[in-house]
């Protein structure tokens, strides 16, 4: 086996997300495997440098999981004029995004970012044109469509379990404290609508390509934002005005093979939970339907669909979620965020396709602008499709 090192500079690997997800799920979980085989004899080996703005917190991250202090660093334009850098990936602050990107790609880094990949439609063509005219490869984090339970519902969906798909209802979110008598799960710029901010900023790209891959590409949005809790308290306890949404109720035409699909998604950080996972998508077909979570999934048959009557005037007498059916794993199932870097590694090395790209980021920007349009004009707005 030949071993080939991949250098890739991670910047916002303090954060959550890029820590856990991308740092210690991913890149760190690859190495720990043995590296990516490539199947040809070669053995693709990542070796992260961690960027960010805190050089404690990075080099205490170098320290805990064994990596070389030497691939630490707060300055991002040294780490940009790198030769031996060959990925620059980023998920710190949506708001610093789109120019940090530019830098990467004019130093001709290929690029692996986290969504949004900027702040506008415009900024995020931009990017996509400017990697393009580069010649570097380039993609965008959709890691929703690599877990397990939406891997399932594909299934049903390429196998015709639905027949002619009716509906889809998702329903995602749980209650992110305010800080105040206990500590927020979020950071506090998420609520600030000046910092890129926002749960239509961050949850409409995801439903964009959830929709647009199993479904059907969005055709028109009618959302209704909302700033249900308008304070909360920072990371040093201080109380701050909320200026971002924390709430969006969204409505989304498809354009499927078989016609028309109805989409209705509700996102929050201001509900409670009461379902099985924190995010669940029900469709409904004439001839089954189904109800996928992030790992499970459940169908019902139209041969084995009850006939259930309304009547208030008596106690329910049959529990509705038992007469439901498990999906089999039928298989092995990795972490979607890992297995995303290792389709794009692949996509950098042995130049694979890969259609996760910059493009398809900015359908995701393009339908949270056309969402808080939508909201604060209050009509419905199409969805024009997108070329560079």
């Amino acid at each position: 086996m030949t071993r080939k090192t991949v250098r890739i500079a991670m910047n916002g690997v303090t954060g959550r997300m890029g820590y856990r997800q991308h740092l210690v799920r991913s890149i760190l979980a690859l190495r720990e495997q043995g590296g990516l085989d490539l199947g040809d004899g070669t053995v693709l080996w990542p070796e992260p440098v961690l960027v960010g703005r805190r050089e404690h917190a990075l080099r205490a991250l170098a320290e805990k999981h064994g990596l070389d202090q030497a691939n630490v660093s707060t300055d991002v334009d040294a780490v940009l004029a790198d030769d031996s850098i060959d990925i620059f990936f980023d998920a710190a602050m949506t708001s610093t995004r789109e120019g940090i990107l530019k830098k990467a790609i004019a130093a001709g880094k290929h690029i692996y970012t986290e969504k949004p990949s900027a702040t506008s439609v415009e900024g995020a063509l931009e990017l996509a044109r400017l990697a393009n005219g580069a010649g570097v490869k380039h993609g965008v984090v959709q890691d929703k469509i690599f877990l397990p339970g939406l891997l399932k519902l594909k299934r049903l969906i390429d196998g015709g379990f639905f027949g002619r798909i009716l509906s889809v209802r998702g329903e995602f979110g749980y209650w992110v404290f305010e800080g105040d008598w206990q500590e927020a799960q979020r950071p506090s710029w998420n609520y600030r609508a000046e910092d890129g901010g926002g749960i239509v900023v961050d949850m409409f790209p995801h439903w964009e390509y959830v929709l647009h891959e199993l479904f059907g590409r969005v055709k028109s949005v009618t959302a209704l934002a909302s700033t249900h809790i308008p304070q909360r308290w920072d990371e040093q306890s201080k109380p701050y005005d909320a200026t971002a949404d924390d709430a969006a109720y969204g409505i989304f035409e498809l354009d499927s093979p078989q016609g028309s699909i109805v989409a209705q998604i509700n996102s929050s950080w201001a509900v409670r939970v009461n379902r099985d996972e924190l995010v669940e998508f029900q469709v409904d077909g004439t001839e089954g339907s189904a109800v996928a979570g992030l790992r499970n999934c459940r169908v019902q048959h139209r041969s084995a669909t009850p006939k259930p009557v309304w009547n208030p005037d008596i106690p329910v007498t049959e529990s509705f979620r038992d007469q439901w059916q498990e999906v089999p794993d039928n298989g092995d199932f990795d972490n979607g965020f890992k297995v995303q870097w290792e389709l794009f590694l692949r996509h950098v090395v042995l130049d694979e396709p890969y259609h996760w790209d910059l493009l398809a980021g900015a359908r995701g920007v393009q339908l949270a602008e056309l969402g808080l349009k939508s909201s604060s004009e209050g009509r419905r707005y199409d969805v024009p499709e997108l070329n560079l």
